[in-house]
């Protein structure tokens, strides 16, 4: 058969690649910012135009049937092929000008990028940033981001990666909180002080008593996941939290708690698809934010 004389409807076949990764069709129509009724029906269309059914019921969700199990490694393939050729696509340009979206955490994106940016910008006026705020892995194959800020070195071998320092973790309160506490000199002064964690899993608790302090869950009466959020809550005095040094040194508004205290290495990676070879724009980013975070 003549490839040519085929006509197929990628719009349909991704419906089915999402619907049966999310596994229902409310979460693949979150995913693909469509209403449900018309990601059903796209659905619908393929069973029809394929003459088989993809889908059956399971409770709330769905469950493929034995042909959607069969299909479904085409259609992702299909989807790979596609993600390719958006990729190929957008780099191909030497143009510096047009939009590069770069994923950071809420602490990086707040404090470290935009003097980074501010001078990018200055540099290079016609490129325009947009900034992707998560604390989360964006998925850069699905450009969920063209870069990345990450702490972890990725997996992927459809990505590149390049660390740019080794950061330093601090523990930091406002001198008036120290000064209620009596500035301790040691870890042990620090009984009765208030900690803002940082996660669910009480890491900051865990990681503070292997350096000599003995703390328990009423030294920590807030929890944040936001490390934004968190340093604001330092800053009002409501307790010591740990940040990156280069944000907290260069805060006025604080100083470094608990004299002694190990800061935690931490990794700065700067992450980016292959394809970024193939686009200058891209390559001018990822060289001024590796310059911003070694400085």
């Amino acid at each position: 058969m003549d490839w040519r004389s085929v006509t197929f409807d990628w719009n349909r076949a991704r419906a089915f690649l999402v619907t049966a990764e999310e596994g229902s069709l409310s979460a693949a129509a979150r995913a693909l910012k469509l209403a449900q009724p018309t990601l059903g029906r796209q659905v619908e269309a393929l069973e029809a135009e394929l003459g088989v059914a993809l889908f059956e019921r399971s409770g709330r969700g769905l469950r493929l049937t034995p042909s959607g199990h069969e299909l479904l490694e085409h259609a992702r393939l299909m989807g790979e092929g596609a993600r390719a050729l958006s990729l190929a696509a957008w780099g191909q340009t030497e143009a510096l000008e047009g939009e590069v979206a770069i994923s950071a955490s809420d602490a990086y994106a707040s404090y470290l990028l935009p003097p980074i940016l501010k001078r990018l910008h200055a540099a290079e006026p016609r490129i325009r940033i947009e900034i992707v705020v998560s604390n989360d892995l964006s998925d850069l194959s699905r450009r969920e981001a063209d870069i990345a800020v990450r702490n972890v070195r990725p997996t992927e071998p459809d990505l590149i990666a390049r660390k740019v320092r080794d950061a330093m973790a601090r523990l930091y309160a406002t001198p008036a909180y120290l000064d209620r506490l009596g500035r301790p000199g040691l870890a042990a002064g620090y009984n009765a002080a208030d900690f803002i964690e940082i996660d669910a899993n009480n890491s900051l608790m865990r990681l503070l008593n292997t350096q000599g302090f003995s703390l328990d869950q009423a030294n920590f009466p807030y929890r944040c996941r936001n490390f934004t959020v968190m340093w604001e809550m330092v800053r009002k005095g409501m307790g010591v939290g740990i940040l990156d040094d280069r944000i907290g040194d260069a805060d006025e508004t604080v100083e470094r708690a608990v004299p002694g205290f190990e800061p935690i290495a931490f990794p700065i990676w700067l992450v980016a698809h292959r394809d970024i070879a193939r686009s200058r724009r891209l390559r001018v980013v990822f060289d001024a934010l590796a310059d911003g975070f070694s400085a």
